[in-house]
């Protein structure tokens, strides 16, 4: 079991999604940021390591505007050296990377121009995971999509779109139940025609449930894993105490996580931890997770 977080680091005082205006596109810009991105992001990597958090989702903006037709740099070569080094540092410490590309990538949509602009920035996520020379257990994270009046249609439309997806794409691909229009039953459904395998989000599972406890979910989710995927990923948080519905909490409900873990043994899982303070939870989260025989501190992989 690693326990991880996602995207921003406040403790260390940068960022490794740094962007900049469209407006203002140079290759000379990009390979400026993407080289302070990638510097950022080994030190958040150090920063993880020490503190035992081996489990961490890359911002999608390491390489700001890579998938867009402005975009002439050629960074997977210019940073090739980099990246292979951020794969082995993740690799040389048994830690696990993933991906979640932003909302606007909807691979079910009934406009062809955006499942074509969400494909080319899967592609993207895929080259920077592949760039650092990692396996198939760094995944990309997406959700189904959108329902467009006819849930049974998007959910063929997405099978459909998947199934001609690249090969580079796919072996890292993984769909997510979300809170309003999927169901961990439809993704459970969409796995079975497809073969995706289905990342488990708890908190989405108690806003949007499909009959089942969170623990049996996960068993159903963990099975549709394969040996080359890694085992499962799962989203973890609770939501904000008075906050709109699906709102997530600030900080880690350490009564809640405790009972999590207890409930959810022995089944192994890699859990992400989305919620707002970051690696400020991930630490609290790794104290709880220390007395659980899943977890394992680096020197004891």
């Amino acid at each position: 079991m690693k326990i991880g977080y996602p995207c921003i680091n406040r403790s260390v005082g940068c960022s490794s999604g740094r962007t900049f205006r469209l407006s203002s596109y140079s290759d000379e810009r990009l390979e400026e940021t993407v080289r302070e991105n990638l510097r950022c992001l080994q030190e958040i990597l150090r920063f993880n390591l020490r503190e035992s958090i081996l489990f961490f989702r890359i911002a999608s903006g390491l390489v700001p505007f890579a998938s867009h037709p402005v975009c002439t740099a050629a960074w997977q070569d210019t940073f090739a050296g980099a990246f292979r080094e951020v794969g082995r540092f993740v690799r040389e410490h048994g830690m696990r990377i993933s991906m979640h590309p932003d909302q606007f990538v909807v691979i079910n949509a009934k406009d062809p121009g955006i499942v074509d602009k969400s494909v080319a920035e899967l592609r993207y996520h895929a080259a920077v995971l592949d760039t650092m020379r990692l396996d198939g257990s760094a995944k990309i994270q997406i959700h189904v999509g959108g329902v467009y009046g006819d849930r049974e249609a998007s959910m063929k439309r997405f099978a459909s779109v998947y199934s001609l997806l690249d090969e580079s794409i796919l072996r890292r691909l993984v769909v997510e139940n979300d809170d309003s229009r999927y169901t961990l039953a439809d993704c459970l459904r969409i796995h079975e025609e497809t073969g995706v395998p289905v990342l488990f989000d708890v908190f989405h599972h108690r806003v949007n449930p499909s009959g089942v406890g969170v623990a049996e979910a996960i068993e159903r989710s963990g099975a549709t894993w394969r040996p080359e995927d890694g085992i499962l990923m799962i989203d973890y948080s609770t939501p904000m105490p008075g906050g709109r519905r699906g709102r997530h909490a600030e900080s880690l409900d350490g009564a809640d996580f405790e009972q999590f873990l207890a409930d959810t043994a022995p089944t192994d899982m890699d859990i992400m931890l989305e919620i707002k303070d970051k690696e400020k939870s991930a630490l609290v989260a790794v104290g709880i997770a220390r007395r659980d025989g899943r977890f394992l501190l680096p020197a004891e992989r």
